[in-house]
C-alpha cells in the first residue's frame, strides 16, 4: 500500500496540530497530584459507580411493576413484551462499541464525564415524564452509556498495582450497596405499585451532579497521558518500524484494531471465549426480580391469602419483594468484596473460577427459595449473591482482559469484548424472550436456569483449562504477547 505524500503545507499543519496536543498533555501531566488525590478519586469514582450500578439494575429491580403498568396499557403485561424495549436498545449498544475506543485517542476523563451525564439524563427522563415513549428513550440512552465502564479503566490506571484489585472491589462494593437506594425509595415513595416512576428521580440527580464534579475536579490518568505522549513523540520512521513489528504499539485505538489484536493472541482469545460463555448468565440479571415477584405471589395464592394473581403481585411488590431487595445489595456487595480480595490473594484466574461457581450455586438456591416460601431476607441475600457474583465474574474477566492488553489498545480491546458479551444477549433475547412470551411469566425461573447454568458451567471449564493469571502485571509494560 502506497504511503500518501503530503504537501509542505499539510505537513506543517500536521506538525502544528501534533505540537499543540503534546503541549496539552504535558500540561495535564504537570498538574500536581495532591497527597490525598487517590482518596478523593476513590470517593468520586464510587459516586459515579453508584450511578452506573443503579442505572444498570433499576429497570430490572422495578420490572414487574413497569410491565404491569406500561405493558398492561397494550393488554399484555408479559415481561417478555417489556424485554422487547431492551431489544430496541441493542443496535445503540452495537454502535457504542465504536464510541468507547475514542477514549484511547481523546482521553479517559472526557468519556467518564459524558457517560455519567448520559446515565443521569436517561434516569431523569423516565422519572419526570409519563408514558411509554419517554421510558423507551430513557432506557435506550441508559443502555448506550452503561456498558462502557470508564470508571473501571480510570481506577485501574490510577491505582497502585499491588492494591489495584482491592481498591476496585471496595469501590464496586460501595457502589453495589448504593443500590439499596432503590428498595429504600420503593419503601418511601411506593404506597402502590403504580408509583414506581418516582424511584428513578434521586439516582438521576446523583448522576448529573457527579458528572459535573468529575468535569471540574478529576485529572486525566497518567497511564493514558504517557501512552499518548509516547505515540505523539514518535517519528514517522519509528511508526513505520513499529508497524512492521508484532507489538502493534503504534496503534492508537479503534474497535477493529482491538478485535484483531485480541483474536491474534492466545490469552485474549480465550478470555473472549470465557466471556461469551459466562454471559449466558446475563439472563439472570434480566429476570431475578420477576423470579422473586412471581415466586412470592404464587405462594400467597397457594396459601389462600389472595385469590387473584394481580392482587398477590401487588401485595408482593410492596411487601416481600421490597423486603428481599433491601438485602439484595448486601449479598451483592459481599460478593464484590470477595472478588477483589480473592483476585489479589488467589490471582485473577482463581477469583474468576470461584465467582463463576458461586454464581451457579447461589442462583439455583435463590430460585428454589423464591418459589419455596423461604424468608424474604434470605431470598434477598441469595439473590444478591447470585447477581453480585455474576457481575463479579464479568468484572474479573474485564480485569484479565485489561491486564492482558497494551495501554494504547486497552480501551479498544475492552470495547471489542462487547462482541463476546453480546453472545449472552443473543441467548437471552433470541431464545429466552420467545419462550417467556409464549409460556408466560411463571415460566421465567425454569427458562432462566436452563439457559444460564449450562453456559456458565462451560465457561468455568474453559477458564480452568485455557486462561492464564495476570496478577501483578505492569499495565505500562504489558504487550499482550506474553502468553503466546
Amino acid at each position: 500500500m502506497k504511503t500518501k505524500v503530503l504537501t509542505p503545507e499539510q505537513m506543517k499543519k500536521r506538525a502544528d496540530k501534533k505540537a499543540r496536543e503534546i503541549k496539552k498533555w504535558e500540561k495535564e501531566k504537570a498538574k500536581p497530584q495532591r497527597s490525598y488525590y487517590l482518596i478523593y478519586l476513590v470517593f468520586l469514582i464510587s459516586l459515579i459507580y453508584v450511578t452506573d450500578e443503579i442505572a444498570s439494575q433499576i429497570n430490572t429491580l422495578m420490572k414487574t411493576e413497569i410491565a404491569n403498568d406500561l405493558m398492561a396499557r397494550f393488554g399484555n403485561s408479559s415481561v417478555g413484551m417489556l424485554d422487547l424495549i431492551g431489544f430496541i436498545g441493542i443496535p445503540f449498544q452495537a454502535i457504542s462499541i465504536f464510541y468507547k475506543p475514542l477514549s484511547d485517542r481523546f482521553g479517559r476523563k472526557l468519556f467518564l464525564v459524558i457517560n455519567t451525564l448520559g446515565m443521569g439524563v436517561g434516569l431523569f427522563l423516565i422519572a419526570i415524564f409519563n408514558g411509554i415513549i419517554p421510558y423507551v428513550i430513557g432506557t435506550v440512552i441508559i443502555l448506550f452509556f452503561v456498558p462502557h465502564d470508564m470508571q473501571v479503566v480510570y481506577i485501574m490506571e490510577s491505582s497502585p498495582a499491588k492494591h489495584r484489585a482491592k481498591i476496585y472491589s471496595i469501590i464496586k462494593a460501595v457502589a453495589t450497596l448504593g443500590v439499596m437506594l432503590v428498595p429504600l425509595f420503593r419503601h418511601l415513595f411506593m404506597s402502590d405499585a403504580s408509583q414506581w416512576r418516582v424511584v428513578y428521580l434521586v439516582p438521576a440527580i446523583i448522576g448529573l451532579v457527579s458528572s459535573f464534579i468529575a468535569l471540574f475536579f478529576a485529572r486525566e490518568t497518567d497511564a493514558f497521558i504517557d501512552s499518548r505522549l509516547r505515540y505523539l513523540n514518535m517519528t514517522d520512521e519509528e511508526i513505520e518500524a513499529e508497524k512492521a513489528s508484532k507489538s502493534s504499539l503504534d496503534k492508537q485505538g479503534g474497535f477493529f484494531a482491538g478485535l484483531k489484536f485480541a483474536m491474534q493472541h492466545k490469552q485474549l482469545r480465550w478470555a473472549f471465549i470465557v466471556t461469551a460463555l459466562s454471559n449466558f448468565g446475563v439472563i439472570i440479571t434480566m429476570h431475578y426480580q420477576v423470579v422473586m415477584s412471581y415466586g412470592f405471589a404464587q405462594n400467597y395464592i397457594s396459601g389462600g391469602i389472595y385469590q387473584t394473581l394481580d392482587e398477590a403481585l401487588n401485595a408482593a411488590s410492596i411487601g416481600a419483594v421490597t423486603q428481599a431487595l433491601f438485602l439484595f445489595p448486601v449479598g451483592s456487595a459481599i460478593a464484590q468484596v470477595l472478588v477483589g480480595f480473592f483476585a489479589d490473594y488467589l490471582g485473577r484466574r482463581g477469583s474468576a473460577i470461584f465467582m463463576t461457581a458461586l454464581t451457579i450455586v447461589s442462583f439455583i438456591l435463590f430460585t428454589v427459595g423464591s418459589n419455596g416460601a423461604w424468608n424474604p431476607y434470605l431470598v434477598g441475600i441469595l439473590c444478591g449473591a447470585a447477581v453480585g457474583s455474576y457481575w463479579g465474574t464479568s468484572d474479573i474477566n474485564v480485569m484479565i482482559i485489561t491486564e492482558s492488553s497494551p495501554t494504547n489498545l486497552r480501551s479498544s480491546i475492552v470495547s471489542a469484548q462487547f462482541l463476546a458479551i453480546g453472545v449472552g444477549y443473543i441467548v437471552a433475547y433470541v431464545i429466552g424472550l420467545p419462550l417467556i412470551t409464549k409460556l408466560g411469566n411463571t415460566a421465567v425461573p425454569v427458562i432462566t436456569l436452563c439457559l444460564a447454568v449450562p453456559g456458565m458451567t462451560a465457561s468455568l471449564v474453559a477458564l480452568i483449562a485455557k486462561v492464564h493469571d495476570t496478577k501483578g502485571v505492569d499495565l505500562d509494560k504489558v504487550t499482550g504477547l506474553e502468553w503466546d
